[in-house]
């Protein structure tokens, strides 16, 4: 399977639910990157849109291709958020996260009035887990964070949870928001919903990778087109 061209082909089905004068909510990574490429092509043509980006790296790109970048305050309405994932079960369960992003993307997707997920048909699986589950945590004590993940992940059936900070060429990796990144190597996941609430009582853990039954509607692709997935 061709990827990029399936990234390409769901990002471009993506622009059936953007509307001219939207607030849109962008996510972040590769297939993200399609999808700012179709709507600058809007903005070339006459559209006027306002994005609320997921990452630096998002609002760079969005910038450069014409869109109008706003910062949310209390009255702000996000018509539509759209996202790649990493994984994505038929239930609308989603794993987040490989590009660092997580919390940003999380806040903004729960805030829009409609999410939509865009990702190549490999992305699409029967059970989450294959994917390492991202969980973004506080600096301070950190050590202390991954060895209650450790332990947590073992109360939840995990008998030996590969739990790793993440690294970047400068030592560990770290979200915009200066957070760090653990990566869960757990297999399979049988109750996404239960997993990201235990993780979520641990002090330490700002938010997980797990984005369950938010997504409205997912696309997936390929080089012979796109299925549509509505949870």
């Amino acid at each position: 399977m061709n990827k990029e061209a399936g990234k390409r082909a769901a990002a471009r089905a993506a622009m059936d639910y953007v509307s001219p004068e939207q607030t849109i909510g962008i996510g972040t990574g590769s297939t993200a990157k399609y999808f700012i490429e179709a709507l600058g092509e809007k903005i070339q043509s006459g559209w006027s849109l306002r994005a609320i980006p997921t990452s630096m790296e998002t609002d760079t790109l969005a910038r450069a291709v014409g869109i109008e970048i706003i910062t949310p305050d209390e009255t702000t309405i996000i018509d539509l958020a759209v996202d790649g994932t990493d994984e994505a079960d038929p239930r609308g369960n989603l794993i987040k996260g490989g590009g660092a992003a997580l919390l940003r993307e999380k806040i903004v997707a729960k805030a829009a009035k409609k999410f939509v997920v865009i990702a190549d048909k490999s992305k699409r699986v029967s059970t989450l887990g294959a994917f390492p589950l991202p969980v973004e945590i506080e600096p301070f004590g950190w050590a202390l964070t991954i060895t209650a993940l450790r332990q947590t992940l073992q109360d939840q059936g995990f008998s030996s949870p590969n739990v790793n900070l993440r690294q970047d060429k400068g030592g560990a990796a770290k979200s915009d928001g200066g957070h760090l990144i653990a990566d869960c190597a757990l297999g399979k996941i049988d109750d996404p919903a239960a997993l990201d609430d235990a993780l979520k009582r641990i002090p330490g853990v700002i938010e997980t990778g797990l984005f369950c039954t938010m997504a409205d509607v997912m696309i997936f692709g390929d080089e012979d087109g796109v299925t549509i997935d509505t949870p």
